[in-house]
């Protein structure tokens, strides 16, 4: 009999799919590296076990313990669900920009969620950076995870989603897309993939309100370049050290419009239903589009689930109050 032992042993090995009428004017093949097929529907399940994991192994997660987090909602639901099998309890830190299902899915799977202001800085002690770091202090037989500087974050995708996309396209991958927020993704998997072949290139899709193009380009981190946005889930107001720089060829910047935009056309033009931050990364390609040739293998992750932004994205009230539709 084939079965998973538990609801962890379900995560990785999700399948590449052709984009096909959203990529017609790409010369390259494009194709999805689709996470929503892990069980907690996004690509931060992996990071989420392997950060347990490596927790569990060196003492700092103790058996009964409490996990906290900052989370825009996605790590926090592979969090949970790690925790329910492992026997721990959950507190997710979360800011106030974040979708309703998010939260509300994230008290469904058992986690105590915290809300925090979006539009205060990130040393703000109300700011959900300040406030995680606080209940990690305050909370007895606690463990902080900090996804943003937390090594494991990037292993996690260096050991299993950067070898699956290799393993995929047959070593014939030029390039790999991927919106960065705590950089985990865009560093592990890009640093396994330059190890295979130094040739590959690695993209970086952010949002304007974040600071991390212009740091890459110049190195000066620019106060002037932060202000609140709506996309969810990349861009920063800090630079994570899971950002690897030296391993991210360039970065395109997509306005929160495009990205909800986006989003809507990948569930129509493409039957895929996904997050946000796919939107951004999808039109991010089409300005890249100019970098890829007929031979080229573009690979793109899709980070989370449509079901995360029926409130917002898939609401044409919520897109017309914005000014995104007419």
């Amino acid at each position: 009999m084939e079965y998973a032992k538990n609801i962890l042993e379900t995560i990785g090995n999700t399948p590449l799919v052709k984009i096909n009428q959203m990529a017609a004017e790409i010369p390259a093949l494009v194709l999805a590296k689709y996470e929503t097929f892990n069980p907690g529907n996004s690509t931060k399940d992996r990071m989420a076990l392997k950060m347990i994991q490596d927790a569990e192994a060196d003492g700092r997660l103790q058996p009964g313990g409490t996990i906290i987090e900052g989370t825009s909602g996605n790590t926090g639901m592979g969090l949970a669900l790690v925790a329910i099998v492992k026997g721990y309890k959950v507190i997710c830190v979360i800011s106030d920009k974040q979708s309703k299902e998010k939260m509300d899915i994230l008290r469904a799977v058992g986690s105590e969620v915290v809300v925090c202001p979006t539009d205060v800085e990130p040393d703000d002690p109300r700011s959900y950076y300040s406030t995680s770091k606080r209940l990690g202090q305050e909370t007895p037989n606690s463990w902080y995870v900090n996804q943003y500087d937390n090594p494991s974050n990037a292993l996690a995708h260096y050991e299993s989603t950067g070898p699956e996309i290799w393993k995929q396209t047959d070593g014939k991958v030029t390039h790999f897309v991927a919106g960065v927020g705590t950089g985990g993704t865009i560093s592990g998997v890009g640093k396994y993939l330059k190890e295979q072949n130094p040739n590959v290139k690695i993209w970086g899709i952010d949002t304007y309100g974040s600071v991390f193009k212009k740091y890459h380009e110049t190195g000066e981190f620019d106060e002037k370049e932060i202000y609140p946005y709506v996309t969810e889930g990349i861009g920063e107001d800090i630079l994570p050290e899971n950002v690897d720089f030296s391993l991210i060829d360039g970065f395109t910047k997509v306005t929160d419009k495009d990205a909800a935009v986006y989003t809507q056309l990948l569930a129509k033009k493409e039957g895929m239903f996904l997050g946000n931050s796919a939107g951004a990364a999808m039109k991010g390609i089409l300005q890249l589009k100019e970098n890829f040739t007929k031979d080229d293998v573009v690979v793109v992750l899709f980070h989370d689930h449509g079901s995360r932004y029926v409130g917002k994205m898939f609401n044409d009230n919520w897109m017309r109050s914005m000014g995104y539709i007419d």
